[in-house]
């Protein structure tokens, strides 16, 4: 069995470790919870935006450097991946809901986009990422996008694109699932065997 297989039931069998330490221990130690989800944003977060910008690198015939890109979501995936996308000279265009996070996102010297405004400027984009885990690519929006555009879709299911739609559209979609494993087994097996000693330790088991 490839590495990258066991790497994939191993990160299974750990998620669902921490799902059942957080059951038990959240109500009564709130560090805990404060620790699980500092180690989680560090296994999920870095591999998933180097990963993505790689399938944008290869899946495209431009570079990143000087080409449109856009955000879709300011959560912990989207501030690391904004973040490479304009060290890497990308036109960087961010969408959140909040005002607050729309403020961040133009002092972070990115451009901000509204929620409102996405499907009058989607056509814009040369690539753009989701992640965003519910519908936000409807069918009116991607019947908007450019035609030799990219779409990589980072959220988990049920995803954020119409992929029916996409289709019938003839919109370039990726659903990259599971990138850690798939990008960095060794970095994240490595992470994933931190977090659970550290666990275990503050937890004093």
């Amino acid at each position: 069995m490839p590495t990258i297989t066991y790497f994939s039931l191993f990160f299974k069998v750990f998620l669902l470790f921490v799902t059942i330490l957080s059951q038990i221990f959240s109500s009564r130690n709130h560090y805990f919870v404060i620790l699980l989800n500092f180690f989680l944003y560090i296994v999920n977060t870095l591999p998933t935006a180097e990963g993505a910008i790689e399938i944008a690198i290869s899946e495209t015939p431009i570079t990143l450097h000087g080409s449109k890109t856009l955000v879709l979501g300011y959560g912990k995936i989207g501030k690391i991946l904004a973040k490479d996308l304009c060290g890497m000279g990308a036109c960087t265009y961010v969408e959140a809901r909040k005002y607050a996070d729309l403020a961040m996102i133009e002092g972070h010297g990115y451009e901000p986009l509204s929620l409102g405004e996405l499907k009058d400027n989607i056509h814009k984009f040369d690539i753009i990422f989701n992640t965003v885990p519910s519908l936000i690519l409807d069918s009116e929006a991607l019947e908007r996008v450019k035609k030799d555009a990219i779409i990589i879709d980072l959220a988990s299911k049920p995803g954020g694109v119409d992929f029916e739609a996409a289709k019938a559209f003839g919109v370039k979609v990726i659903w990259a699932l599971s990138l850690p494993g798939k990008i960095a087994p060794v970095t994240s097996g490595a992470i994933i065997k931190d977090t659970i000693m550290n666990i275990i330790k503050e937890l004093g088991v």
